[in-house]
């Protein structure tokens, strides 16, 4: 990476975490794009946002919500990378008494109803999960064709889209996509680790998954929980980008709850410091993606 910068990404809230297991998970759109701004002040380039319905904390993809949201970053005056889930809406789960039908929890949605709100807004760039796996007691399904169609929906808004990871048959599929003409520029993938049933939050792991990455490719790995920070420093010796935030984790350190996504920034720049490396700035982190 030229002059050792290292891009952040600042996960702030996700979908998974509950605010009855910290106080300060950002919920309300003020919330949740104030712990972006905060995130970037505090040396992150990009800020992963999700989006929660504000009186429930329940996950949402409502458009409304999302633009709260990003138009409170972009007024605000920050230059904070926007990167906007696609995420919500691939959830499956079998109901007891037939597989074939759908159980509660299941969230599926059509593919570019999860891609409605990247076309309308065109952050800088948006998540797209390229993984099918067990999750929980739960099924995570995306298709080939429902990843083309999301794809071909990011890539016509002009956005780039971060390619996520969680097991090596999920670039596998996206090395097909690039060579297809699908996914044109320089690739940037996310290499999800610690997720119960994909990838384990190892070295050998982490090494694996960069070693099949398209030549050229620029990548990212976080860990989940008590991951976070030893996957960090993993992903910075092997010359990849990272990412924190409360999404990913709620703990500071063993035992003591974060006091917000900018604290988990804070530490992930002081280990980069101790690692011979800079945070990327967002205008730095514009040209390392190719944006």
């Amino acid at each position: 990476m030229p002059n050792g910068k290292t891009i952040i990404s600042c996960a702030v809230t996700g979908n998974l975490v509950r605010p009855e297991q910290h106080p300060g998970l950002p919920v309300t759109p003020e919330q949740i794009a104030r712990a972006a701004i905060d995130a970037g002040r505090a040396g992150a380039a990009i800020a992963h946002i999700h989006v929660r319905e504000p009186d429930s904390g329940r996950p949402s993809m409502r458009l409304d919500l999302f633009r709260e949201v990003v138009e409170r970053i972009r007024d605000s005056g920050s230059d904070i990378l926007i990167n906007l889930t696609t995420g919500e809406g691939g959830r499956f789960a079998p109901s007891d008494d037939d597989p074939r039908v759908a159980g509660p929890g299941t969230t599926l949605l059509h593919p570019l109803r999860r891609t409605e709100h990247v076309v309308a807004l065109k952050p800088d760039l948006c998540s797209l999960d390229f993984n099918t796996m067990n999750s929980g007691p739960h099924v995570v399904i995306n298709t080939p064709a429902n990843i083309r169609k999301m794809a071909a929906a990011i890539i016509e808004a002009g956005v780039k889209p971060e390619l996520e990871v969680f097991d090596s048959g999920d670039i596998h599929m996206a090395g097909d996509m690039i060579a297809e003409g699908l996914l044109p520029g320089r690739p940037f993938f996310q290499i999800v680790t610690g997720v119960r049933y994909g990838c384990a939050a190892t070295p050998e792991t982490i090494a694996y998954m960069k070693s099949i990455l398209p030549a050229g490719a620029a990548w990212s790995a976080f860990g989940i929980g008590r991951e976070e920070f030893p996957v960090l420093a993993i992903a910075k010796c092997l010359g990849g980008h990272v990412r924190v935030g409360m999404e990913d984790n709620i703990y500071i350190r063993r035992g003591e709850l974060v006091r917000d996504n900018a604290q988990l920034v804070e530490k992930a720049v002081a280990l980069l410091d101790m690692l011979g490396a800079e945070p990327a700035s967002p205008a730095e982190a514009r040209a390392i993606l190719g944006l």
